[in-house]
């Protein structure tokens, strides 16, 4: 007997699960980028992520990446400040920074190389 941990270098969640859409929206994004001075002081959260997952740790990054009725799309680097699992829930919590985000042009770049077949915004 035993259990299951995942590792993610990638922290991928919804609006529902705490993604900031209301400041990272990328149709206003790709109009005028915005920069990381508007959000590197923020500390944001995140929930209920399914299953019982570690985040890389500072000083190592994770991708900060939006799911968007199944799709992904890549936003930039993250530092994880705060992981906690819900053993009875098997969910993942957690608070993080923004430390990098991705001008559109490289956005939809790295989006369309990194996604697992079918998953990227752009397809």
């Amino acid at each position: 007997m035993g259990s299951f941990i995942e590792l993610n270098d990638t922290l991928q969640i919804t609006t529902e699960q705490g993604f900031p859409a209301d400041i990272l929206d990328f149709k206003k994004h790709k109009a005028n980028p915005i920069t990381l001075d508007e959000v590197k002081d923020k500390i944001f959260s995140f929930y209920n992520k399914s299953g019982s997952r570690l985040y890389h740790l500072p000083p190592n990054r994770c991708f900060l990446v939006q799911n968007i009725e199944g799709k992904w799309l890549y936003w930039g680097k993250i530092l994880m400040l705060e992981q906690t699992i819900n053993g009875e829930a098997q969910t993942t919590s957690g608070k993080y920074k923004i430390i990098a985000l991705y001008d559109p042009a490289y956005q939809e770049q790295i989006t369309s190389h990194e996604c697992p077949v079918g998953k990227s915004y752009f397809d």
